[in-house]
């Protein structure tokens, strides 16, 4: 199931809490269209800089490539590992140029699509936002007991299949 990230854009000069319409949700996994298109993906995300890095790394490697000799098919079998790389690390080039406009991380959801992301990040933070901020959080139950020791740590304890120290084999 896929996770998205919640980001919360910069305040804007009347504003004293951003408006929930200008939250942005950023799938994580791999984007389909930046990897056949990673130019286009670049421009509808408004991620000019990756756009920039991207365009001159690119001619760049191609550049060197190609002065180096070496075989045009191994020259698109870069290019496409590099689509790959950009299908995989899309979210994350989004989430970086993000953090580097001040938008802040609010958290994470675990949903099948967007929408439904949406629902339940907005259905908890309203939740949150009208308990009374004097109440403390309630604690729950571990769902798992921590491990017990009987007694001190002896001179012979021995983790794993090892022998007894100090005994033939």
């Amino acid at each position: 199931m896929p996770t998205y990230t919640v980001h919360e854009p910069p305040l804007r000069k009347n504003e004293s809490v951003a408006s929930p319409e200008r939250f942005v949700f950023v799938r994580d996994g791999f984007h389909f269209w930046a990897f056949l298109l990673p130019p286009l993906w670049f421009v509808l995300r408004r991620l000019w800089l990756a756009l920039i890095i991207y365009v001159v790394a690119s001619i760049a490697l191609d550049f060197a490539l190609s002065r180096a000799h070496v075989p045009a098919s191994w020259r698109m079998l870069v290019d496409v590992l590099i689509a790959i790389l950009i299908g995989f690390e899309a979210a994350s080039i989004q989430r970086w140029t993000l953090q580097r406009r001040k938008w802040k991380t609010l958290g994470f959801v675990v949903a099948e699509d967007g929408e439904l992301a949406e629902r339940r990040f907005f259905g908890a933070w309203t939740q949150r936002a009208a308990t009374p901020s004097g109440t403390p959080p309630v604690e729950s139950t571990p769902l798992y007991a921590a491990p017990v020791r009987r007694g001190p740590p002896s001179g012979s304890d021995v983790i794993g299949l090892f022998p007894e120290p100090g005994t033939s084999r």
